[in-house]
C-alpha cells in the first residue's frame, strides 16, 4: 500500500475513479460504459484499502457487490452480442435479419415455428384481421391486392402491417407448395415486445426495412394488373383463389 501512496496521493485516486465514472456515463455504448465503471470501482476499492489505518471493509464489500452486478450485466451484454447466441438450427437465415443482434434473434426464433408448406396455403386475407406474422425463407409468395396481383420472391415478412398497426390485412397472400416459412403468433410477439423495448425496436426496424423493400418491388415493374398477368400466374391464382 505504501508503494501506491508513493506513486500517487490517495486523494488523487478519488479523482481518477470519478473520471472513469464520468467518462463511462458520457458514452452510450453499454459495454464500454460498464468497463469504465468497472475500472472506476476497482480504483475506489484500492482507495478504501489504503486511505485509513485499516481497510474500510464495509465500503470495500459494497464496492465488490457493485463489481459483481456490473460483471453480470457485462456478461449478459457480451453473450447477447456474440454469434454464439445464434441458435444452430437457424444460423442459415441469420444473414436475413441484419438489424437483430444475435441475442434478440435468438429470442425471436424461440417464439417461431419453422416448417415447410405441404400445399398451396392462403395465410392472409385482404380486409380480415391478422393473427400471425410470417417470414418466407424460400419459395414464392402470390399476392393479390385490389385489382393487382404479383409474385414476390423469398426473404420477406407477411402479415407485418396487421402486426405493426393492428389494422386488417392489406392484401391476400398465398404460399406456394414447398415454401419454407417461420410463423409467429401476434400475442407471443407483443408480450415479448412489452417486456423488452430493445427487442421491440430491433424487430420493428427489421420489419420496416423489409416493408420498404417490398413496397418498392410491388409498386414497380413486378406489379401488374390482374387482367395482364401471364398465363402461369393466372393458373396459380385460379388454383388457390377461384373467384
Amino acid at each position: 500500500m505504501n508503494y501506491v501512496q508513493s506513486i500517487m496521493p490517495p486523494e488523487y485516486l478519488v479523482f481518477l475513479a470519478g473520471a472513469f465514472y464520468v467518462a463511462g456515463l458520457a458514452i452510450t455504448n453499454q459495454i464500454v460504459l460498464r468497463l469504465f465503471v468497472l475500472v472506476g470501482t476497482g480504483i475506489y476499492i484500492l482507495y478504501y484499502a489504503i486511505i485509513a489505518d485499516r481497510p474500510l471493509w464495509e465500503a470495500i464489500l459494497v464496492s465488490l457487490l457493485i463489481v459483481a452486478a456490473n460483471l453480470w450485466g457485462l456478461t449478459s451484454l457480451l453473450a447477447r452480442s456474440s454469434r454464439f447466441a445464434i441458435p444452430r438450427a437457424h444460423r442459415d437465415i441469420y444473414v436475413a435479419f441484419p438489424r437483430l443482434p444475435p441475442g434478440d434473434f435468438r429470442a425471436l426464433m424461440n417464439l417461431a415455428t419453422r416448417y415447410t408448406v405441404a400445399e398451396d396455403k392462403q395465410i392472409t386475407e385482404e380486409g380480415a384481421p391478422g393473427t400471425r406474422l410470417y417470414y418466407v425463407i424460400s419459395g414464392s409468395t402470390l399476392v393479390r391486392k385490389s385489382d393487382q396481383a404479383f409474385v414476390l420472391p423469398a426473404n420477406l415478412f407477411l402479415g407485418e402491417i396487421a402486426f405493426l398497426t393492428g389494422v386488417p390485412s392489406s392484401a391476400s397472400t398465398w404460399l406456394e407448395e414447398g415454401a419454407e416459412v417461420l410463423e409467429w403468433e401476434f400475442g407471443d410477439l407483443r408480450r415479448k415486445c412489452a417486456r423488452s423495448a430493445r427487442f421491440r425496436l430491433a424487430l420493428e426496424a427489421a420489419i420496416s426495412l423489409d416493408l420498404a423493400d417490398k413496397v418498392a418491388r410491388s409498386m414497380g415493374r413486378d406489379a401488374v394488373r390482374v387482367d395482364e398477368i401471364p398465363e402461369p400466374i393466372v393458373d396459380a391464382l385460379q388454383r388457390v383463389h377461384p373467384n
